[in-house]
């Protein structure tokens, strides 16, 4: 009773902030229906604010908004003349136009190109070795992963950047046990902060010179602006990138969200599954053997009995990993300087490395991928009337040699006997439920073996394909060389890579498909059109020159942060290109005006133009959204601080520099 008077009024609560919110929304239309110019003007502001308030108060999921407004200015062609518009706010030939634009496609590519090195396990090697490195806690693997990405993103699209390492990350908050909602935020906002760092790291930067070029043919010789060279913004991107990897360190645990998406929390549900069903509260650990330990020439069999272990994997002085079918025998001996990965309860363990002398890791740092949660796990398999095995226990089986996998527990007539009670000397009946540790390849194997019948079904059945890897490889560096050396349209450069890996087996045509994240491409593509009607009927112009008519006489460090902050909310609405092609003419004539320096002017609409953290209509922003399972509020949280701080060091930086 409690529970549903609580979702009521949480229910309500929300439906009362939504009507606030719309009366609030309506109120500014129609102060604007009395202020605008003209009525095209006055149609596509209050278009752009339905499209904030859906956004903010998610009266709809983002991308279904964003669809709606699309077809919404769509349908104007046909509604437009009953209200006097006489042209339409965008084409009809042209409103689709988003789905085939340069930044969506190469999207879908790079996409398809990072999915392609996770399928090959490059990406699992870098997040290895972002692991080994980082660490497991967020202080340490947010700094690596974002600053990373950061630097990456500074010689190439943000966007491709953030979508090569979200397998990476993936694999990261896997193996770490970090929600991927806590990891995915910093790596995607820093990928912005990385196009500041060089005049080829993001749209606008590379634009600028174009647009200084443009603006010096109607200025007399002494007021012609100069060229900005390759890192002349590189101090102001590295204090942008640096401010936002401390702010996420230093309050990350207070903005960033626990996470709505279920990935990270995969290995702990079901270890809850098998304690709850069978009292089995094991745990994996990692320990090392060091020279003189007592445990070293004694076999497996020696010791797992009787400690209540089982050991899964091993790692040899000379870094040789044994896990799986053939690998691991009761027979095993054990060396000095051999690290053994252990499925146990906390206390057995405890009791072991204190017998032994042992050496145990905080975390797994040999086996964080191998034991991963994405490669390995607890499951559950019954023996069948008819089966060979029957009258056979698992020591006559050799199970974990030949099977690959690790008995910790036989459920039988509704009691579960565990490791130390003796259950692998037991002959298997008919109806025996194992519960056992194994690698999901092996367990895919027994799924086909007349012996087992699986009953855990519910796990990563991820084909591997490292013979590959030298395809994968090529076609990456092939795409990146198209990007950094040749004047192929972004798009064209990234699909070439993307086709490559299709072509040479890589991928599959239906797993290129797979790796598309749909909704980003849905959200992007129906949002473009929005963007263009705010500039063909010159609504972006009115807003920027209300904006700085209203600001007057004041001094010039005013004008400029103005400048950057009217850029910041151009960019939340309309893409960065058409913000700033729109807003540099702008700051050149104000920064003449006022007797500043157009350069720096036309230079800070460029970098404002990457500041856009507030909601998720930024790429990078969108691209992150599903995996992460974001919501527009957690953006505001984060974003809002960001957004904030962004203004602040570019502002203190760019004065600094120049």
């Amino acid at each position: 009773m409690f529970l549903e008077y609580r979702v009521s009024s949480t229910s309500k609560n929300a439906l009362i902030k939504r009507l606030i919110g719309a009366a609030v929304f309506l109120g500014a239309g129609v102060l604007l229906t009395g202020t605008v110019p003209t009525m095209e003007i006055a149609w596509v502001s209050s278009i752009l604010l339905l499209t904030i308030y859906l956004f903010v108060f998610e009266i709809l999921e983002v991308d279904v908004a964003a669809i709606c407004i699309m077809v919404l200015l769509g349908l104007m062609t046909l509604i437009g003349p009953l209200f006097g518009l006489e042209h339409p706010f965008v084409a009809s030939q042209h409103l689709f136009d988003g789905f085939g634009s340069n930044a969506v496609m190469s999207i879908v590519a790079v996409m398809i190109i990072g999915a392609g090195l996770d399928k090959t396990g490059v990406m699992s090697q870098v997040a290895g070795i972002i692991l080994k490195y980082g660490g497991r806690t967020e202080k340490r693997v947010i700094p690596l992963i974002s600053g990373t990405v950061g630097i990456i993103s500074s010689f190439m699209q943000n966007v491709g950047a953030t979508a090569l390492f979200l397998p990476v990350v993936s694999r990261i908050s896997a193996r770490s046990g970090l929600p991927l909602s806590r990891l995915l935020m910093p790596m995607g906002f820093c990928a912005i902060l990385g196009g500041t760092i060089t005049m080829v790291g993001s749209s606008p930067l590379i634009l600028l010179n174009d647009l200084i070029l443009n603006s010096n043919q109607t200025l007399p010789p002494a007021q012609k602006m100069s060229m900005f060279h390759l890192f002349d913004v590189t101090p102001i991107g590295l204090a942008l990138l640096a401010a936002g990897i401390v702010y996420f360190v230093l309050l990350g645990k207070f903005v960033l969200p626990t996470g709505h998406e279920e990935s990270s929390t995969v290995a702990s549900n079901t270890m809850r599954y098998f304690q709850d069903v069978y009292g089995i509260d094991y745990a994996l650990f990692e320990v090392q053997v060091p020279a003189g330990s007592p445990l070293i020439s004694l076999k497996f069999d020696d010791v797992e009995t009787s400690f209540h272990i089982r050991i899964v994997a091993t790692r040899r002085s000379d870094n040789e990993t044994r896990i799986g079918p053939g690998a691991l025998a009761r027979d095993v001996g054990i060396e000095a300087g051999m690290v053994l990965g252990i499925l146990a309860s906390p206390q057995d363990v405890d009791e072991f490395v204190d017998k032994y002398q042992l050496e145990r890791h905080r975390s797994l740092d040999s086996f964080g991928e191998n034991l991963s949660v994405t490669k390995s796990g607890v499951a559950e398999v019954v023996i069948p009337p008819g089966s060979e095995l029957i009258g056979k226990t698992a020591r006559d089986v050799w199970m974990r040699k030949t099977y690959g996998i690790a008995m910790v527990g036989l459920h039988r007539g509704g009691k579960t006997l565990r490791e130390g009670e003796d259950i692998r000397n037991l002959p298997l009946e008919a109806g025996d439920t194992l519960v056992v540790h194994t690698t999901w390849d092996a367990l895919a194997r027994l799924e086909s073996d007349r012996n087992f019948v699986v009953v855990t079904t519910e796990y990563p059945r991820e084909e591997m394909r490292p013979h590959k890897v030298g395809y994968a490889v090529f076609f990456f560096i092939v795409a990146l060389g198209l990007v950094l050396f040749s004047d192929l349209r972004l798009s064209l450069s990234l699909l070439t890579g993307a086709l490559g890996m299709v072509l040479s087996g890589v991928l599959s045509m239906d797993e290129a498909y797979k790796a598309v994240s749909w909704k980003t491409v849905f959200l992007l593509a129906s949002l473009i059109p929005l963007g263009m009607a705010v500039e063909n009927t010159g609504t972006a112009a009115w807003i920027a020159q209300q904006t700085l008519e209203l600001l007057g006489d004041v001094p010039v460090w005013v004008l400029q942060g103005a400048l950057a902050v009217l850029a910041t909310l151009f960019t939340l609405v309309m893409s960065n290109v058409g913000a700033t092609v729109l807003l540099v003419p702008l700051a050149v004539n104000l920064a003449l005006s006022a007797g500043a320096d157009p350069a720096i002017f036309a230079l800070t609409v460029a970098i404002a133009t990457s500041n856009s953290f507030l909601i998720p209509t930024h790429q990078v922003n969108a691209l992150i959204m599903g995996p992460g399972g974001y919501l527009v509020p957690d953006f505001m949280r984060a974003g809002g601080i960001m957004t904030v701080l962004f203004l602040v060091v570019m502002l203190i930086m760019m004065n600094l520099v120049f």
